[in-house]
């Protein structure tokens, strides 16, 4: 069963649609957990709301699941996220790199998504200005 609702999961993520946003109770408990760099919330819907503004925010969000494992109720999935920025770099075809943690439940939904990926380097650094900034700081604590 735990494979098959991996299987299920990573076809959500590769396939994700606006219109998929509403239907995420099916893949994610009612009290589920999620956290990345930028968000930490409880709850389906404060879940769905990250996923709306996803597609509200940027330009033909997709992931690509490159790797996935599973054993028992825990998954990891390796991925690349490709999207453009509706308004900052516009237009600009953008990838970051990550990884996400899942717990399952007895019913193969999601209790637990934790996302692992360094926002400095795959969205800071590529920001007018601030990009500036963060390549500066990282060459200055590099070489020290």
């Amino acid at each position: 069963m735990r494979n098959a609702a991996v299987e299920r999961i990573v076809s959500l993520f590769e396939s994700l649609a606006p219109a998929d946003v509403q239907r995420l109770g099916e893949y994610y408990s009612e009290d589920a957990w999620f956290k990345d760099p930028f968000n930490e919330v409880h709850g389906l819907e404060p879940i769905q709301r990250i996923y709306a503004h996803m597609f509200e925010a940027l330009e033909s969000p997709r992931f690509v699941v490159t790797q996935h494992m599973a054993q028992a109720s825990e998954c990891w999935l390796v991925w690349e996220f490709h999207f453009r920025y509706r308004s900052v770099l516009k237009g600009r075809a953008q990838v970051v790199h990550g990884a996400s943690h899942l717990l399952l439940g007895p019913d193969g939904r999601i209790q637990s998504h934790r996302d692992y990926w360094d926002a400095a380097e795959e969205v800071y650094e590529k920001l007018p200005l601030v990009g500036a900034l963060m390549r500066w700081l990282k060459r200055r604590a590099t070489s020290s």
